[in-house]
């Protein structure tokens, strides 16, 4: 018989009578408390066979979870790098957008001052030629 602290509850429970075939006899003259389990219920192997086959299924489940979890993040870590090379070259596209704005900015003003030189010396020749 195996004896079992007194005063956990998992198995000393109501009449110390379990529905899985345990009852339990308290000891007067120790702190213990005796279990006994009846040979009715002999089919505990079974079910001691079909807990150890869900903890196996449990155990694959979480190995695959695990392997997915893996293959998540590599492709994570391939995505991050994807989209820092993608800023990267954002960013250089900017700049050269930027410097190409900066110096067609610049031609237009060079092209608009050329142009309104020439309409002025367009204009003083002919108020010169009108005055005449």
């Amino acid at each position: 018989m195996a004896s079992v602290p007194r005063g956990n509850p998992a198995y000393a429970t109501g009449p110390f009578r379990s529905r899985e075939g345990l009852s339990s006899r308290s000891n007067p003259q120790t702190e213990q408390l005796q279990l006994r389990i009846d040979p009715i219920h002999d089919d505990l192997d079974e079910e001691i066979d079909g807990l150890r086959h869900k903890v196996s299924q449990l155990k694959n489940i979480a190995q695959e979870i695990e392997s997915e979890a893996r293959f998540q993040n590599g492709f994570i870590g391939q995505l991050e790098m994807t989209m820092i090379k993608a800023q990267a070259g954002v960013k250089n596209n900017l700049r050269r957008l930027n410097r190409n704005i900066i110096q067609q900015g610049s031609n237009h003003v060079m092209h608009l001052i050329i142009f309104g030189l020439l309409l002025f010396f367009i204009l003083y020749l002919l108020s010169k030629v009108s005055g005449r």
